[in-house]
């Protein structure tokens, strides 16, 4: 007994070093970096650590290490990767399990975010010795300068301070607000990840600086969360006025270099005259003199004569755009996911220039992304204007439009997409063989609906048998719309001021076959279709009115141009002295392209 106390009183013996160094190094490495990005990988990572470092024999590669418990394939390849790399920076006979000065010993915090610290165990012990508890203070979450939950916060901040402001910012705004103050995409996960710098706006709700709240969701800081933002942002402050003053010195140092090297008074006689001609008509001046006649005497769909997009943000010049073809993510991720990756793979075999992104309405559409160049110095590329081009499509299969004729969401959807702003809306079906015998809905009826989709609702329709044949589809269009805008000057507008365009003008344009090159923004158009957005009076009573049997979008839309709310027709209604008055007071009312009279049966139920 004396001697099992005394072992068991003993100073515990030091564990042994990890045989794995390099293994264990690289692991660190990339939890350390998932837990930066706010990934949940993270704690993957940490479960392959723990059981490295209790594997006591060496691993001669990253597949030996699959025996062990949270090493996947996804791991072991990664690994791998880094181990070959290795030998070809350092030899293939470099001994891989000797233990680096680099490599952090197992048990330190560098490795085990479960094990404390030499420095806090010792900070405790004085803690004990002076009396005081042993407890560890928490450490304050910072997020990392230039990244996602960085922009959000200083974001939020500098809009709580403009006078007046609401308090709150939309998920849309927050994300244009904060896109230049990150060095990630906020809605364009990277190569390879599913995440984007908005994955870390759910870490700031955690962490209790973000408050969300009411549906669409509106953000805003907390009190912790203004006062972390309000030391970030002038942390922000002090950098640029850092930066700005080396740059002013530095270019004073220049100029007094090139004083020094000149002198007074010395002139440069090899230049001559070919940098003064240069410098007179150079190309961006040439298109500056010339873009003042185009801005006064171009039309909405003439073709350009030459313009700077300089002398006027809203224009996109011909040369300085592309034609990309924007498909949803919903259509490439979820549900079948091979079919999905068919689609993907057929239009990158085709050699489509196109871009998965979240679309708040249709499955695919076209955007002229105007040409930037890279700036030296910086990260990303700056982000260039983007306008939609007036083509959208949405892909329904048979069991989907099926499914969506039951549930009503195929009403909806028509009726999204005709008030979206875009003038050419497109269904494309996809009749998958004889798949549409064994739907719950007989075939004449989704027969029916698309004929009805054409002729009656305007659309599009293109039927197509498969996947392979609507990514064929989807090509023939990407370039016939390129070949079509390649001449044109296009003009960015505001759906707020699209009355002012007469229904005259564009009815030439189509019968002339002129694209219209008075389009909306990108950013405008996706926030603008939002499903679930705050909507106005009218709005909800448009979708009111569409409840009634036998009143589509067109007849709603008369109803909506004489009243505009279910008040006003309602007091109209009151002051009518008769049924019958009341029965004839919408028969006046035209609707549709035709201008017809709203049919009697309709007019009473309305009434009603």
């Amino acid at each position: 007994m004396p001697a099992q106390e005394a072992a068991r009183m003993g100073r515990k013996r030091a564990l042994p070093s990890c045989p794995n160094p390099l293994f264990l190094k690289w692991l660190t490495e990339l939890r350390d970096e998932a837990r930066e990005k706010g990934l949940k990988i993270q704690y993957t990572y940490q479960k392959a650590i723990s059981s490295l470092n209790k594997y006591p024999l060496p691993l001669q590669n990253a597949k030996e290490a699959k025996i062990l418990q949270n090493f996947g394939d996804g791991i072991c390849k990664i690994l791998d990767e880094k181990l070959q790399r290795y030998y070809r920076e350092n030899g293939p006979n470099t001994p891989i399990h000797i233990l680096s000065e680099e490599a952090p010993p197992p048990g330190t915090k560098a490795n085990n975010n479960l094990a404390p610290s030499k420095k806090k165990n010792a900070a405790g012990d004085q803690g004990k010795h002076k009396g005081g508890g042993g407890r560890k203070k928490k450490r304050e979450y910072v997020p990392q300068k230039r990244s996602g939950g960085y922009a959000v916060l200083v974001a939020l901040y500098r809009q709580s301070q403009i006078p007046g402001s609401k308090g709150y910012m939309f998920k849309m705004e927050l994300q244009a607000e904060a896109q230049p103050l990150c060095d990630k995409s906020f809605t364009v996960p990277d190569l390879g990840s599913k995440y984007t710098a908005w994955s870390s706006v759910s870490t700031l709700i955690q962490k209790n600086l973000v408050i969300k709240t009411h549906n669409p969701a509106r953000y805003s800081l907390t009190e912790d969360g203004l006062a972390l933002a309000e030391r970030l942002d002038s942390a922000e402050e002090r950098t640029k006025e850092e930066r700005d003053k080396e740059k002013v010195v530095s270019e004073g140092a220049e100029e007094d270099e090139e004083e020094e090297e000149g002198g007074p008074g010395v002139v440069d006689l090899t230049g001559s005259d070919e940098g003064e001609e240069d410098k007179e008509d150079s190309p961006a001046e040439r298109l500056t003199c010339v873009a003042h006649s185009a801005a006064d005497g171009m039309g909405v769909s003439g073709k350009p004569r030459a313009a700077s997009r300089n002398l006027n943000p809203a224009y996109l010049l011909p040369g300085t755009y592309e034609i990309i073809l924007c498909v949803d993510f919903i259509e490439t991720t979820g549900g079948s996911q091979h079919r999905k990756q068919e689609l993907v793979k057929e239009l990158q075999r085709n050699g489509v220039n196109f871009d998965v992104r979240k679309l708040n309405v249709g499955d695919f559409l076209w955007v002229a992304r105007e040409k930037v160049e890279p700036v030296p110095g910086q990260l990303r590329a700056p982000t260039g204007k983007e306008l939609v081009l007036d083509y959208i499509i949405e892909r329904k299969r048979m069991d989907d439009l099926c499914g969506s004729i039951i549930d009503g969401r195929f009403r909806e959807q028509k009726f999204r997409l005709k008030r979206c702003g875009l003038r050419k809306p497109i269904y494309l079906v996809e009749e998958c063989g004889t798949a549409a015998s064994h739907l719950s809905l007989p075939e004449t009826t989704l027969q029916q609906a698309i004929i009805n989709t054409q002729v009656v609702d305007g659309f599009f329709v293109k039927r197509v048998q498969d996947v392979r044949e609507s990514a064929a589809y989807l090509t023939v269009m990407t370039r016939y719309l390129s070949k079509l805008y390649q001449n044109c000057t296009l003009i960015c507008r505001s759906r707020e001021l699209e009355g002012d365009r007469g229904s005259d003008e564009e009815e030439e344009e189509e019968e002339r076959g002129t694209p219209s090159c008075s389009l909306i923004s990108f950013a405008e158009f996706n926030y603008g279709a939002v499903k679930n957005k705050c909507q106005t009076v009218r709005e909800v009573f448009a979708r009111q009115l569409m409840q009634i049997s036998g009143l589509s979008g067109d007849k709603a839309a008369a109803i909506l141009e004489h009243y505009s709310t279910p008040h006003s027709l309602l007091t109209a209604y009151e002051q009518c002295a008769s049924e019958a008055e009341k029965e004839k007071l919408l028969s006046s009312i035209r609707y549709g392209k035709l201008k017809r009279f709203a049919e009697c049966s309709l007019i009473r139920v309305a009434s009603m």
